[in-house]
């Protein structure tokens, strides 16, 4: 029997010393779907991303992930984690770095797929060190999916990608999505928003609004995204 939810947060909370990264967050994200999480630096995007993976572990509530209670060792093999920071080697060549995650997962057929859905094939022997930034960006996320997780979190995946690449990723991301992968992705760009089929707008560690894009824009009154967040934070604050 397939999971309602592939992903299921209900009242996450989450402090590091006197700041509250997470404060009772609850979310439930539907299989295939591409979910937006969005929100300025520091609005707890990335702690609530790490307690889905079972990288933190909140104080109180809980996460599920594919109808397990995270955090679950077993269920990293069905997660890509694509973090804000790229985790690669840069002695290796731009290949290795792919066959090593490969290798984790027990994927090392997925390799070329990987590369060439990044257009990074014909760089496969260059050495990481010699990277642009964005060429980086775009080889973290082939360590990230060189596996083919039915969840994938991607924590601001097109930062330092050139316009015509990001295009051709959020196609590929439909593309994954309509095969089943469900796909969370974290951003503080607004016109990003418009591709995700549902968002979740975050501030202070507390979800604004959480609503299809027009759903969104007519919770806050407003005709486009960036509007909506304002309007939308603005209110909080006052109450």
């Amino acid at each position: 029997m397939a999971e309602a939810f592939a992903v299921d947060v209900e009242g996450v909370q989450k402090s590091f010393g006197g700041l509250r990264a997470l404060d009772g967050v609850t979310m439930r994200i539907r299989p295939g779907e591409i979910y937006g999480l969005l929100g300025p630096n520091g609005a707890g995007k990335t702690t609530l991303i790490r307690a889905i993976v079972g990288l933190v572990a909140p104080e109180s509530g809980t996460v599920t992930v594919l109808g397990r209670r995270m955090p679950d060792v077993d269920q990293l093999r069905n997660i890509g984690y694509m973090t804000q920071q790229a985790a690669l080697y840069p002695g290796l060549s731009v290949e290795e770095n792919v066959q090593f995650f490969a290798a984790i997962y027990g994927a090392e057929g997925g390799v070329t797929e990987a590369m060439q859905l990044v257009k990074l094939d014909e760089r496969r022997k260059s050495v990481v060190a010699t990277l642009s930034g964005g060429m980086r960006q775009r080889l973290s996320l082939a360590c990230a999916l060189v596996h083919k997780p039915k969840v994938l979190l991607l924590d601001e995946p097109t930062v330092g990608v050139d316009p015509q690449l990001r295009v051709e990723l959020w196609e590929d991301f439909h593309r994954m999505a309509d095969g089943g992968t469900t796909i969370i992705v974290s951003s503080h760009v607004m016109d990003e928003a418009e591709r995700c089929q549902r968002l979740g707008l975050i501030q202070y560690g507390k979800l604004l609004a959480e609503g299809t894009p027009a759903e969104v824009r007519a919770q806050a009154g407003t005709n486009n995204l960036e509007e909506a967040f304002l309007r939308l934070a603005g209110r909080r604050d006052e109450s």
